[in-house]
């Protein structure tokens, strides 16, 4: 599996971008000035691209790449020390009997559970990933958030997955959102950042482009759909538009940024849809865990049930892979 990428600097932006950033009115200019996103278009595109079938050796490669690209993830207050070492070991080695599927590239969990994680995937190869900024909801001082940030990073965590302040967007104070990702990154230190969006709170898809773009400029290396905790989570023409924005950064900036689409993604034929979306909207140079992931906590099950069907030729069934 790829390395993680590196972590974006802050670096100065071109020069049109720059204007952007130079004040809250600028950035209110810039945002609204985007080209608005054409519902009905966007939500037909990726119906259409959903419909899309592959062979079967396309498959096989499309289940392994999916899988590795899987930030395996538990979330809940209810985790255990017991659980991550499980979850740490089934992302080492996702089918004990089969050392030919590929690692998954994180594993995801509350700071808390960091140290315990990088113990176990320390060298792996594995990525260690941990959401910060008072995770799900967001809503903390700036100092608690940051707090939780240089947590993270110190016992080990090499990627932030944190939350935007989404009162903050949906009020219009751009320049506050900014300005936490902004210092958010700072404290991230070598590790990459991943913005969560929540998009589902966002309510249309010019805010998601917004968001998105919102993300970009102030450094982040990943946008991120949701937290998983509110419906609706990740979805196609959300992920589209997503990806449309990191293909336009990439076409201003020269920089490659990625893409997360977490929550609600469970079957190996949703992964496939994504990947699909992937390739004709963003292009194939993001059809990897550098640029692209998928923040899930069953998928990986499926993948590895179909893999075997692929392989032998039959469906073997849950009981043939570790349960999380």
């Amino acid at each position: 599996m790829a390395a993680a990428p590196s972590p974006s600097p802050l670096a100065p932006l071109p020069p049109a971008l720059a204007d952007a950033v130079r004040d809250d009115a600028s950035l209110r200019r810039f945002l609204h000035g985007l080209p608005g996103v054409d519902q009905v278009g966007v939500e037909q595109r990726a119906a259409g691209l959903a419909t899309r079938s592959i062979k079967k050796a396309s498959k096989m490669w499309a289940i392994d790449t999916a899988i590795s690209m899987v930030d395996l993830t538990t979330l809940e207050g209810a985790d255990t020390a017991g659980k991550v070492r499980s979850l740490a070991a089934k992302a080492r080695r996702p089918d004990p009997d089969r050392p030919e599927v590929p690692r998954v590239a994180a594993v995801c969990v509350y700071p808390d559970m960091v140290a315990t994680a990088k113990k176990e995937l320390d060298g792996t190869g594995v990525h260690i990933a941990s959401v910060a900024t008072a995770f799900p909801s967001g809503r903390s001082i700036m100092a608690v958030k940051l707090a939780d940030t240089r947590h993270a990073v110190e016992e080990g965590a090499d990627e932030i997955d944190m939350v935007i302040d989404r009162g903050a967007f949906l009020s219009g104070n751009y320049g506050a959102v900014f300005d936490e990702i902004r210092q958010v990154k700072e404290a991230c230190g070598d590790a990459h950042l991943k913005v969560i969006l929540e998009t589902g709170e966002l309510a249309t898809y010019d805010n998601v482009r917004r968001a998105s773009w919102l993300a970009l400029l102030a450094g982040g290396d990943f946008i991120k759909t949701s937290t998983g905790k509110v419906s609706p989570a990740a979805t196609l023409p959300v992920t589209h538009v997503m990806l449309q924005a990191v293909r336009d950064w990439h076409e201003q900036t020269g920089e490659l940024r990625g893409v997360k689409p977490a929550g609600g993604i469970r079957s190996t034929k949703d992964a496939i849809k994504y990947l699909v979306a992937v390739h004709e909207v963003a292009g194939p140079e993001w059809l990897t865990a550098d640029l692209f992931r998928f923040g899930a906590s069953t998928l990986l099950n499926d993948l590895l049930m179909q893999r075997r069907t692929q392989v032998d030729g039959h469906y073997s069934g849950p009981d043939y892979v570790t349960v999380d």
